[in-house]
């Protein structure tokens, strides 16, 4: 099943129901959800997706999360959002609470893909992160909205303090690793690959 990363996806074996959950995630996530819905055979779980360009204004994410949650949560027993913090200062957490859902731990993906507290315990403030979706969309995600596609000079002031890019790789697939290693050649980084697999990701929704 192909699926945009950026349109809404809802999946489920079985119509909605109160014995069911959905999953309200990033768009970003949506094929490693899908996965592992499948590889586990978790059909009780159901995701819909907000469009992942949402991360480029992340003031938004709150109330587009809202606005979903109030369409949807009559029809599910339960509301979980795969959002970390994602660069809204708290203010989704704060939005679940007042919701009474429960989201993701973590502060961004780069976090939970990796273990928040192996993440945590790196501190590493002079690393550019790549995923498995970011990979895949660079110049849609970094290229463009940089505009480095249109003024190359500006690689340096954006990059000139970061030492390395590191590829979290989700799966093990060799095409995206040398992409990835490209992608690091661009922007005039070292290159490191770690496979960190769905991370927290999978923890989280074993949970459910």
């Amino acid at each position: 099943m192909k699926v945009s990363d950026e349109e809404l996806v809802e999946t489920g074996m079985d119509a909605p129901g109160r014995g069911r959950i959905l999953l309200l995630a990033c768009g970003a996530l949506a094929h490693e959800v899908l996965a592992l819905k499948r590889i586990n055979g978790w059909n009780h779980l159901d995701l819909h997706c907000l469009p992942a360009i949402l991360h480029n204004t992340p003031d938004k994410i709150p109330a587009a999360v809202e606005a979903a949650v109030e369409a949807r949560r009559d029809a599910y027993g339960q509301v979980f959002v795969l959002y970390a913090d994602c660069g809204t200062g708290g203010l989704l957490q704060a939005k679940c609470a007042e919701l009474g859902i429960e989201m993701l731990e973590g502060p961004h993906c780069y976090s939970f893909f990796e273990g928040n507290a192996d993440f945590a315990a790196r501190d590493e403030m002079t690393a550019f992160y790549l995923t498995d979706f970011l990979v895949k969309q660079f110049d849609a995600f970094v290229t463009k909205p940089l505009g480095l596609d249109r003024h190359p000079e500006l690689r340096d002031m954006y990059f000139g303090n970061y030492e390395k890019l590191v590829y979290q790789a989700q799966v093990d697939d060799p095409a995206l690793t040398e992409k990835a290693r490209r992608h690091a050649e661009s922007l005039g980084l070292a290159f490191e690959r770690r496979f960190t697999g769905y991370g927290d990701l999978e923890v989280a929704l074993k949970d459910l």
